[in-house]
């Protein structure tokens, strides 16, 4: 599914908005791959503000990637306190450790070699192809599929997309091979701050006129609430969250016994809710997040930070 030729037209307006309205982020603009890298696995699932805060944090903390790498992957966890799903932490780690050990540190410059990498998907393998080696290939995220699902297809509703694999193909047809970077940049940026999800600024919006949705959309939102799976009302996401968090504070320390850790993820946690309890350590301790073991003469099971 390619892009019509005519709108090509949208790339001059986007990226004259971009010039005036562009956000200003330190990983933008710079040549270290390091702390391009950094960023991109932060914004992953963590709103950009967030980030905003806990990137200087976290490179004081590991200033390169080697220093990273050489770290205990609990003291990554550590320093990943307050972004949310810890797993990227995990991952980050062993991406660290793969790349200065088998790649020189030195980030592959293909998107097969890359998504073979801890934690690196589609969407991230081009963000680094673009923003570290320069290539002028697409970038498809949340915002960058609404944005060309609205103004290339009449949309009926304001959550309503296109198959993700046809943006790909659309945002490959039209990105500009001179200012691919800034291009993509531009694209996040407009789908993050006019064309939202929810409420759209239409009418400052510089390629209106080219959208294809902009008077046949409807402004209601139908997106269904996820059932997650969990425990009194509580996703169990949050439970693994309340666990990684009380570990943090014990470094150094044996670490909780498992009842002990219950009750304080689940202060009126019962007895019926141990097998609950210990399938939710297990998936964090095959997430690499957690360390169980069994001390003592009795058996007691304790758990720490891997």
């Amino acid at each position: 599914m390619g892009a019509p030729a005519r709108f090509h037209k949208i790339v001059g307006p986007v990226l004259r908005w971009y010039g005036r309205h562009g956000r200003s982020f330190p990983w933008r603009g710079i040549d270290d791959p390091y702390r391009i890298l950094l960023s991109e696995i932060m914004l992953q699932q963590t709103q950009v503000n967030r980030v905003r805060i806990k990137y200087p944090e976290f490179l004081r903390r590991f200033p390169s990637l080697h220093v990273l790498a050489r770290a205990s992957v609990g003291d990554v966890i550590v320093a990943w306190r307050g972004m949310g799903y810890n797993n990227r932490a995990v991952r980050l780690h062993a991406l660290a450790q793969v790349l200065t050990s088998t790649h020189r540190g030195v980030l592959p410059g293909t998107a097969e070699a890359l998504v073979a990498l801890p934690g690196i998907g589609r969407y991230t393998a081009h963000a680094l192809l673009s923003s570290v080696h320069g290539l002028p290939v697409p970038i498809v995220d949340v915002n960058v599929r609404r944005f060309f699902s609205r103004v290339f297809c009449r949309m009926r509703s304001l959550d309503a997309l296109l198959p993700e694999r046809d943006v790909w193909t659309i945002a490959g047809s039209v990105v500009p091979r001179r200012r691919a970077y800034d291009w993509n940049q531009a694209l996040m940026d407009f789908g993050a701050t006019v064309c939202t999800a929810r409420q759209p600024l239409c009418g400052g919006c510089p390629v209106a006129r080219l959208c294809a949705s902009r008077r046949s959309m409807q402004r209601v939102w139908h997106a269904a609430r996820k059932v997650e799976a969990g425990l009194d009302g509580v996703p169990n996401r949050i439970y693994r969250g309340r666990v990684v968090e009380q570990l943090r504070t014990l470094k150094g320390t044996p670490g909780l016994t498992v009842k002990a850790l219950g009750r304080r993820i689940h202060p009126l946690l019962r007895k019926e809710g141990g097998a609950w309890l210990r399938s939710l350590l297990k998936g964090l301790a095959d997430d690499g997040l957690i360390t169980i073991r069994r001390n003592g003469r009795r058996g007691v099971e304790r758990v720490t930070l891997a």
